[in-house]
């Protein structure tokens, strides 16, 4: 009995997670939504070079504008932090995602990672769901339906709030991400089993 339901679990949750990815893939590559609040850098041959100095061609995800050096002690943050708006106020400041040269795109490897990662947020969602005793289709599409709303909301508004991510891009990707919950609702509303069934 339980591994006939587990079973179930992980048929549905894969189901919802080709559902889901079907979604991402209109989303981006039918749809604009990928690219909402992305521009591309001015005048970018002019910034590689001293990109390139500035990273010591090191791949990293770096802060800029903050006044502090690449390995801050507590008191160099904690004076960084009083003087932040200042420094805000008198010069750029960002984050900055940097490969040096040399970077492969494996758009094979990158496509199944991402499967397997909306296949696991859908079997996850699906297990929960069973352990539950909801009912009927509107109820079991509601429930994934929220788990959706939060987990788009789970980074999305922190990278927004914290690092100034764009409202646009940020309100892009959780529709892609509530959407794609959507759609694994659909078909758990339609295939999944909860106790009360």
């Amino acid at each position: 009995m339980l591994v006939a339901a587990m079973t179930r679990v992980l048929w549905v949750g894969i189901v919802g997670g080709i559902a889901m990815f079907i979604w991402s893939w209109v989303a981006h590559d039918l749809l604009p939504l990928g690219e909402v609040g992305l521009k591309n850098l001015p005048n970018e041959s002019a910034a590689m070079p001293s990109l390139q100095t500035a990273t010591g061609d090191k791949r990293g995800l770096y802060m800029f504008g903050a006044g502090m050096s690449e390995n801050p002690t507590a008191e160099e943050k904690s004076k960084a932090m009083q003087e932040m708006n200042e420094r805000y106020a008198k010069s750029p400041s960002g984050m900055l995602l940097y490969y040096p040269a040399g970077r492969q795109m494996n758009m094979g490897r990158l496509l199944g990672v991402e499967f397997a990662t909306e296949c696991l947020e859908a079997i996850l969602v699906i297990f929960l769901l069973s352990q539950t005793a909801i009912a009927g289709f509107a109820g079991k599409f509601g429930f994934v339906f929220v788990a959706g709303i939060l987990a788009a909301i789970a980074t999305n508004i922190s990278y927004w709030n914290w690092y100034g991510f764009p409202k646009h891009y940020i309100g892009a990707y959780m529709l892609i991400q509530v959407v794609g919950f959507a759609c694994v609702g659909l078909v758990a509303g339609a295939l999944a089993r909860t106790r009360s069934s």
